[in-house]
């Protein structure tokens, strides 16, 4: 038991002076070191950078899943998705309908509910003013009072309008908090008349303001008014949107249902592809995630080259120190020192080098994905633990691996010509 206790205090103080002697080296050499460390500092400020991408975007993605609702189904005549190839089949496809909307009511046992929406995507946004106030950017949609509902969105003042507004085709509307905040900067927006494309609604009520993601959607800009009112302001418009939803954990049991129905009524043959698009928020993570894991691999070659350069540089900064302290390996060995002792010295110098460029790398990544916070705000950038400890643990690696041929070589030197060296 003594022995090996011995044996472990031993191993420590060995350690101990070899790395005293490594930055002792470095401290020599300070230019040399810091342009080896550069590659290094590159690649781990690249992994740190990379760290804090991913994160951001996961969560992002999550926060959009979560709000847009996972257990909706969103369905257009056209493909809905990212990477999506456009035919001329495609813009001869017919409208999507209300009563369409209604058949998946009906026909769709796992459906929780199912809801036509017109929003005039062809044509500019409308213009809305309250005296001398107006708006240019915001959107307008005509939707059944169940939307509140299906999308869980809050109404943080006043009233969402009702199925009896929609009966009888009131002119009230439903804004988002960006338009209460432009054009009600210091009045209380509820009550009071605004003019959409030159036609005179009645604020009823304010939209809690919602979190944006990644990009600005447009969501804190929404008008909501009554389905038949919209329809009678736009009387040509014809394509609807439908939004579906799922009863809990039937979601794509439910997805199967709806494109049996609407292909059945929309008459799409066997073997023909669907005349309509359908997504679900899973689907949309699954897309993201993808264009995710592409930015990821294109960073992790770049943060590869700059680690690579760096562990060149590293053997050969060791190689030359190797040969410029011949005499002093000699020294070592004549007056007892073993290979091993050899070896952990210039290992522990070349790893010594490579974490000190990693340290400094997290220092350089960090302050990177501040300023990419900074940037952009709707990118919640943060520096995972997982990122600094693979950095770390990837820089003392880059060390060891590049450091090993420098330090068999400097072990190896036959103490008698390392003595004679001049």
């Amino acid at each position: 038991m003594d022995s090996s206790i011995r044996e472990m205090r031993k191993v420590r103080r060995n350690i101990g002076e070899n790395l005293t002697l490594a930055l002792d080296t470095l401290r020599t050499h300070k230019f040399r070191s810091a342009l080896t460390i550069l590659g290094v500092l590159i690649g781990v400020a690249t992994i740190i950078l990379v760290g804090s991408i991913l994160v951001g975007l996961e969560s992002s993605i999550t926060g959009i899943a979560t709000q847009y609702g996972t257990r909706n189904i969103y369905i257009d005549k056209f493909p809905i998705g990212i990477n999506v190839q456009w035919t001329s089949e495609m813009r001869r496809r017919k409208p999507l309908t209300y009563e369409d909307a209604m058949a998946l009511r009906r026909e769709c046992p796992d459906l929780e509910d199912a809801i036509p929406e017109l929003v005039n995507f062809m044509q500019t946004p409308p213009i809305v003013k309250y005296k001398s106030e107006q708006m240019v950017d915001a959107n307008l949609a005509g939707d059944l009072p169940d939307i509140f509902g299906m999308l869980d969105i809050s109404v943080a003042e006043g009233r969402g309008y009702t199925e009896i507004d929609n009966w009888h085709r009131r002119s009230v509307v439903d804004i988002g908090s960006d338009i209460a905040k432009t054009l009600f900067p210091n009045e209380d927006p509820v009550g009071k008349n605004i003019i959409i494309a030159g036609h005179v609604f009645q604020v009823i009520g304010v939209l809690a303001e919602r979190k944006e993601f990644l990009v600005d959607t447009g969501d804190n800009r929404i008008m909501f008014i009554p389905y038949d009112t919209y329809h009678e302001i736009y009387p040509g418009l014809q394509d609807n949107f439908i939004i579906a939803k799922a009863l809990p954990g039937r979601l794509e049991q439910a997805r199967d249902e709806v494109i049996g129905v609407l292909r059945r009524l929309r008459g799409d043959k066997a073997g023909q592809p669907n005349s309509f698009g359908t997504a679900t928020a899973q689907m949309f993570v699954r897309e993201f995630n993808e264009m995710i894991a592409t930015l990821a691999l294109v960073m992790i070659v770049i943060s590869s080259i700059g680690l690579l350069i760096g562990g060149i540089g590293v053997m050969n900064i060791m190689l030359v120190s190797v040969t410029e302290r011949t005499r002093e390996i000699g020294v070592r060995k004549a007056i007892g020192a073993r290979q091993s002792d050899i070896s952990w010295q210039f290992l522990l110098e070349a790893m010594t080098l490579t974490g000190l460029g990693g340290i400094v790398g997290i220092a350089v990544g960090y302050v990177g994905a501040l300023a990419m916070r900074l940037a952009f705000p709707r990118l919640p950038t943060g520096v995972p633990a997982w990122a600094v400890i693979v950095a770390l643990i990837v820089s003392v690696g880059v060390g060891l691996f590049f450091g090993l041929w420098p330090a068999t070589k400097a072990a190896r030197l036959n103490p008698i010509e390392a003595l004679r060296y001049e």
